[in-house]
């Protein structure tokens, strides 16, 4: 996997302070996408074991609420296959900090339907995750008023709570 870009202190993509890492590799495509150049799997750079170290490392300070996934598409199946072990690391050191995962992929459908259904791990991998903004970005439908969502077509779903109830559950009705 490649990734983008690293950013320690993203105020823009969750609650709080933020490491963010932007993975690169995308199908959706997404007109008027914010990050097109991250639709390439080979922009950027190598997503090595120092690299996951550096971001582990990033996180540990206290202001820091948590870590960030986009891109590009965190849940390409090369790019969740890699994120996987930063996501268990990350619990394990610091099981008090939130993951957010922004994908174009619908919850329903695509993550707990077919992924769940293709790879083993994903149950593991949703495990970690404390929300999902979940749906493609729809230009028509962009609304700069909304709080960590481009388009108003856009959820911002509470994972754990969803899983534990087997039902949609809205980050913001739990916040």
């Amino acid at each position: 996997m490649n990734y983008a870009e690293i950013k320690n202190c993203d105020i823009a993509n969750g609650p709080g302070v933020r490491v963010t890492l932007f993975v690169s590799g995308c199908t959706h495509h997404c007109e008027g996408c914010f990050n097109e150049e991250t639709w390439d799997f080979r922009y950027g750079h190598p997503f090595t074991e120092e690299i996951q170290e550096q971001i582990l490392t990033e996180l540990a300070p206290d202001y820091i609420a948590g870590l960030t996934l986009l891109g590009g598409e965190p849940l390409e199946p090369g790019n969740r296959q890699a994120l996987l072990p930063l996501l268990r690391e990350t619990k394990r050191r610091y099981p008090h900090k939130n993951i957010w995962c922004y994908t174009g992929y619908l919850y329903e459908r695509d993550i707990l339907g077919r992924f769940c259904a293709e790879w083993e791990q994903m149950e593991e991998f949703l495990s970690y995750v404390d929300v999902i903004v979940d749906g493609e970005f729809i230009l028509a439908q962009k609304d700069i008023s909304l709080q960590f969502r481009g388009s108003a077509n856009q959820r911002i779903i509470a994972v754990q709570e969803s899983l534990a109830r087997e039902e949609i559950v809205y980050w913001e009705d739990i916040n």
